[in-house]
C-alpha cells in the first residue's frame, strides 16, 4: 500500500537542489520512496494520504559524531583538542559502563531526531549498546566501536571484535537496515602503522567503511607528517584509501592531500562547529568541493560542539567558507543544505539515503512554516525560500520525522522514547562520571 505525503513545498535534494511546488512523496510497503515530484503527476493509487502544511525534505545525515558523549557535555570546554582529550575526556571515559553508553546514545539519538537528523555516523565504545539505543529510537546509524591504542586498550582485540560482529550480523541489519557496521579507526596518531595496515586489509575484504579522524589539529600528527609526508599519504601507503573511507575533520590538508582524496573518492566529514570551538582550524571546504571530494557535515561529539544540531553546521559551514575566502557566493544556501543531506550520504558511500528519490529509504523531515522565518510566505522565489530555511529557520521548526517510512517524531517529540526519562537517566550517569 502506498502512503503519500503531500506538502506545499518538497525539497528532493537532487544535485540542483530543486524546489517542487505542491509536491508529493510516495512511500511503499517496505519503507522506501516510490515517487517524488509534483502531486499532480503522481500516478500510483495511494492507500493513505497525509497532508502536511509546510516543507518536506530528506532527513539530515550527520557524517561524524560521538553522540553518547552527551554524558560529558560541557566538560573541559575551554581547552584545546589534545589537552581536552588527555586531561578530561579520556579519564572520564575510562569510567564508562556499557549501560552508560546506551543511556547517552538514547538521548543523543532523540536529540538528533528532534532536529531532523535521521542518520548519524558514530564512533564510540560499547557499540552494541549504541545499536540497541538507535533501534529503540528508530533512527539510522553507521556505527563502529573505536580501534585505538591506549593504556589498558588492545587495538588487536578491538579489531577482532569488529570483524566478528560484521561476520555475524552482516554489514547492515535491523528494520529498514537501520544499522550499518563499520571500522572506527581512531586516527593515525593513536594507532601504529601495523594497525592501520591490518584495519585496511580487513575492511577492504569485507567492503566495509572505515571512519577515521584525519588532520584535525595542527599538532596532533607531527610524527606521521614527518615520517610519511601527511596522514593521507600514510593511509594511502597502508592501502586504506583503496576501500571506503570517511575522513573526519580533514582540516590541515595540502593541495596534494586534497587531490589524493578526490582521486580515491574518500569522503570528508566537515565539522565546523567542533573545529571552531576547539580552535582546530578552518577546513578548506571550497577547495574540497572544487576538487569534487564527497563532503558531508558532522557535529562531532556533543562534548566538543556542544550539541547535535546539524542545522548549526549547515550555517557555520557556509559562513566560514565565505569569510575564509572573502567570497559571499562561496557556499550558497542550496549548497549548504545539500552538504547536510545528499552530501553526507555520498561522503559515507551511501546511495540509499540523503535524498528523496525512488529506491532510497523514506527518511524525511517536515518543517512547520508557522514562524516569523517564513512570514514572507512560501510563494517567494526558490532561492529566497531556501535562504529562509537555511539562514532563518534552522532546526527549531522541525515538527515530524520519518525513518524508513515510519514516523519517529511527531509534533516535535519522539514517538518511541520518553525524553524526560531519558534526560533524567543521563543526569544520573553523568553525576557518577564526574565523581
Amino acid at each position: 500500500m502506498i502512503h503519500r505525503l503531500r506538502a506545499p513545498v518538497v525539497l528532493p535534494a537532487d544535485p540542483s537542489c530543486s524546489v517542487v511546488r505542491d509536491g508529493a512523496v510516495d512511500i511503499d510497503e517496505h519503507g522506501r520512496i516510490a515517487y517524488c515530484g509534483s502531486a499532480s503527476a503522481a500516478q500510483a493509487k495511494a492507500g493513505q494520504v497525509t497532508e502536511l502544511p509546510g516543507i518536506l525534505l530528506p532527513g539530515l545525515v550527520n557524517s561524524h559524531a560521538h553522540s553518547p558523549m552527551v554524558l560529558l557535555r560541557g566538560m573541559g570546554g575551554d581547552l584545546p583538542l589534545l589537552r581536552w582529550l588527555r586531561e578530561v575526556i579520556w579519564p572520564a571515559e575510562a569510567k564508562l559502563r556499557p549501560a552508560d553508553v546506551h543511556t547517552g546514545m538514547l538521548l543523543g539519538s532523540v536529540e538528533m531526531l528532534r532536529r531532523g537528523v535521521t542518520t548519524s555516523a558514530e564512533m564510540y565504545f560499547h557499540a552494541e549498546r549504541i545499536a540497541e539505543a538507535v533501534l529503540t529510537t528508530g533512527a539510522r546509524v553507521v556505527l563502529g566501536g573505536p580501534i585505538i591504542d591506549l593504556p589498558g586498550l588492545d587495538w588487536r582485540s578491538m579489531l577482532a571484535d569488529t570483524e566478528r560482529w560484521i561476520d555475524t550480523e552482516g554489514l547492515r541489519f535491523g528494520p529498514g537496515e537501520r544499522v550499518e557496521l563499520s571500522y572506527a579507526a581512531h586516527s593515525a596518531y593513536m594507532l601504529p602503522v601495523e594497525a592501520l595496515e591490518m584495519i585496511a586489509k580487513s575492511a577492504n575484504s569485507r567492503g566495509a567503511l572505515v571512519q577515521i579522524h584525519v588532520a584535525e589539529a595542527p599538532n596532533e600528527d607531527e610524527r606521521q607528517r614527518r615520517e610519511h609526508g601527511s596522514v593521507p599519504r600514510l593511509l594511502d601507503k597502508v592501502g586504506m584509501l583503496d576501500g571506503r573511507v570517511i575522513a573526519a575533520h580533514a582540516v590541515h590538508l595540502s593541495d596534494e592531500d586534497i587531490a589524493m582524496l578526490a582521486s580515491r573518492r574518500v569522503g570528508v566529514a566537515h565539522c565546523p562547529g567542533s573545529n571552531s570551538k576547539l580552535a582546530s582550524g578552518v577546513a578548506r571546504l571550497t577547495d574540497l568541493r572544487a576538487a569534487r571530494v564527497p563532503v558531508g557535515l558532522g557535529t562531532d561529539g556533543p562534548a566538543s560542539n556542544d550539541d547535535l544540531d546539524l542545522w548549526e553546521e549547515v550555517q557555520l559551514a557556509a559562513m566560514l567558507a565565505r569569510v575564509s575566502t572573502q567570497d559571499s557566493t562561496a557556499v550558497t544556501a542550496a549548497d549548504a543544505l545539500l552538504l547536510a543531506t545528499r552530501g553526507g550520504a555520498e561522503a559515507l558511500g551511501r546511495d540509499d539515503i540523503g535524498a528523496l528519490e525512488p529506491g532510497r529509504w523514506a527518511d524525511m523531515v517536515h518543517i512547520d512554516v508557522d514562524d516569523p522565518a517564513f512570514a514572507t510566505g512560501l510563494e517567494v522565489p526558490d532561492d529566497q525560500l531556501l535562504a529562509n530555511l537555511v539562514w532563518a529557520a534552522g532546526s527549531r521548526r522541525v515538527r515530524d520525522v520519518w525513518v524508513a517510512g515510519e514516523q519517529v517524531v511527531g509534533a516535535g517529540e519522539s514517538t518511541r522514547v520518553d525524553r524526560a526519562a531519558a534526560q533524567a537517566d543521563v543526569a544520573k550517569a553523568a553525576a557518577r562520571l564526574r565523581g
